[in-house]
């Protein structure tokens, strides 16, 4: 039976990705998504380059224009590249840094402003400052990085709309040639050619400006223009299917589809434990591997687009993390069938999931080619990965940490159960401090290769092995028996902090080291240090109780009776 039902949660949880979302139904405008162009080091289809121009610009891949009306992120681009609206009166550019607002003069409450409110502001004199210091190589603050945020967004918006120097013209025979503007074809091209290839481009704009609803006509003139242009240098053309996978990459939203699995999978295992007659462990963990298939294709897909590991950004290391949080909690879970170890996972995932598709200007989704430093891919497939899976690790260990300081809130009297998670939450402790070293000594042969040294106390080599040592310290401390299962559980939420600063205190918050390629700038700090304080409350709040601060003297006495024998058992 127990092969049954794993597979019963299995076939669910596809039926559950393929399903709802239509994904066998032909895509409108495919001919316009599915045209190639050459744009920051890559060929990518035109449905990428609106996404992420969009994406920059706005912060999201929909609008909402300023008379109301709702467009999809390739509406919004077609509208700003055929300039079919004033977008100098369009609120489309994001804008949500309190305090440069505050120092501008402009409205605190509204996130998005339109290109002439910011060019008639100030603005631009703060951005011509941050120039000359970066010019300078002197440090910029917090408010001159935003100010040179915006300013690349104004910078793209122009460069977006109503241009005709989007390179969609291939290089007659280099494969690695630069491609063409449609302006320049006949400097390469016969005039013939040339001439066929602009009739198409201003038949698909116009036909666009007079009827942006007329998707049919589009289809058909982006269908011919693709034609045309493939028809040029067939050699250098990508083939259509490569085209293809990239918008289909998008269209399928795998890691999207991989966190609603993993909340079905998080309900059903709640199920399991509050309903013992509820006997569908198995299916539950079925879906959970569903989940995490669908997660492992995704990775695959961006892999082969991006021609490396995804693990280069922020955003990658997010996603990664999350699948590397359920890929760990359910190995477990096939050794010792705890049930927990998935419980724990679920929510970190879907949280790691959630943030990366929803936060696009902080967590930038783009595909880019590789800084310098990390075109060694053999290096950069092991390392990076690996410290990464650390941090996998280290989640979990804190998931399962807050379930054991559960029970001591709430059910300190199951003292076998908070016994037997203990042991499973060691076991994870344990993978990620041999990850993590691993992590560090690939890291110290990577920049022995590429810097010249092991070691150089960079804050992003700092803050690992700070990391490290807040749980390898412990770890000793229990072999001593300076700690008990208490005192892990404390260890697996409070070290936590190090491996958040670490991975996202170091890019987001201090942005200084040769590791720059991590960096990023909008990050919510106060948000995320006001929940690492409710955390630490809630800790101190566990800490209080287990002591017995909360009872009246004689109580705590007896109290502190019955846990020495547990701890010393411990």
């Amino acid at each position: 039976m127990k092969p049954v039902k794993f597979l019963l949660g299995l076939v669910l949880g596809i039926i559950i990705f393929i399903i709802p979302f239509n994904q066998f139904q032909p895509s409108p405008l495919a001919s316009v998504k599915e045209i190639p162009v050459q744009l920051d080091g890559r060929k990518k289809p035109l449905d990428t380059v609106a996404r992420e121009t969009v994406i920059q610009i706005h912060g999201k891949a929909k609008y909402q224009t300023a008379t109301g009306e709702k467009l999809d992120y390739l509406q919004t681009y077609l509208s700003l590249w055929f300039n079919s609206r004033d977008w100098n009166q369009e609120p489309l550019i994001l804008f949500n840094y309190r305090p440069l607002k505050a120092q501008l003069g402009l409205d605190l409450e509204r996130k998005y402003f339109t290109f002439a409110e910011l060019m008639q502001s100030s603005l631009s004199s703060t951005i011509l400052a941050a120039k000359e210091k970066q010019a300078e190589d002197i440090e910029l603050t917090r408010d001159e990085r935003e100010a040179l945020t915006i300013a690349d967004r104004l910078a793209l918006t122009v460069a977006t709309v109503s241009s005709d120097r989007l390179p969609l013209v291939p290089h007659p025979n280099d494969i690695k040639g630069k491609w063409l503007e449609i302006n320049d074809t006949e400097d390469y091209y016969s005039l013939s050619a040339a001439e066929t290839i602009k009739q198409d481009y201003l038949e698909l704009k116009q036909t666009y400006r007079d009827r942006p609803e007329a998707s049919a006509n589009l289809e058909k003139i982006a269908s011919q223009l693709r034609t045309d242009l493939a028809n040029l240098s067939p050699q250098v053309y990508p083939p259509k299917a490569t085209v293809q996978k990239e918008v289909r990459f998008y269209r399928l939203h795998f890691f999207a589809n991989a966190w609603m699995i993993y909340g079905l999978g998080f309900i059903g295992m709640l199920a399991v434990l509050w309903f013992k007659s509820f006997d569908f462990y198995w299916s539950v963990v079925g879906i959970f591997s569903a989940g995490l298939i669908i997660h492992a294709s995704g990775f695959m897909q961006r892999m082969q687009i991006a021609g490396r590991p995804p693990v280069t950004n922020m955003y990658e290391s997010v996603i990664w993390v999350s699948f590397g949080i359920v890929a760990i909690a359910l190995l477990f879970e096939l050794i010792y069938q705890a049930k927990y170890y998935l419980l724990a996972a679920a929510p970190l995932s879907i949280l790691c999931l959630i943030l990366a598709d929803s936060l696009p200007a902080v967590l930038d989704p783009t595909i880019t080619p590789l800084v310098p430093v990390l075109r060694d891919n053999f290096w950069l497939s092991v390392h990076v990965p690996t410290i990464t899976l650390s941090y996998a690790s280290f989640a979990l260990a804190y998931g399962l940490g807050h379930i054991i300081l559960g029970h001591y809130l709430f059910a300190p009297q199951a003292t076998a159960k908070i016994r037997s998670l203990s042991k499973w939450n060691y076991g994870v402790l344990q993978a990620g401090v041999l990850l993590l070293t691993t992590g560090i000594i690939l890291g110290g042969i990577w920049a022995h290769f590429s810097w010249g040294r092991f070691w150089g106390w960079d804050p992003k080599e700092t803050w690992a092995l700070i990391a490290l040592m807040c749980y390898v310290v412990p770890l000793h401390g229990r072999l001593v028996g300076w700690l008990a299962d208490f005192g892990m559980a404390i260890t697996s939420v409070v070290a936590f902090n190090a491996v958040l600063m670490a991975w996202y205190g170091v890019n987001f918050v201090l942005g200084i080291g040769l590791h720059s390629y991590g960096f990023a700038d909008g990050g919510s700090e106060i948000i995320v240090a006001s929940f690492v304080a409710l955390d630490l409350l809630l800790v101190l709040l566990t800490a209080a109780k287990y002591k017995g601060w909360f009872t009246p003297s004689d109580k705590a006495e007896v109290r502190r009776q019955e846990i020495i024998p547990f701890i010393k058992n411990s």
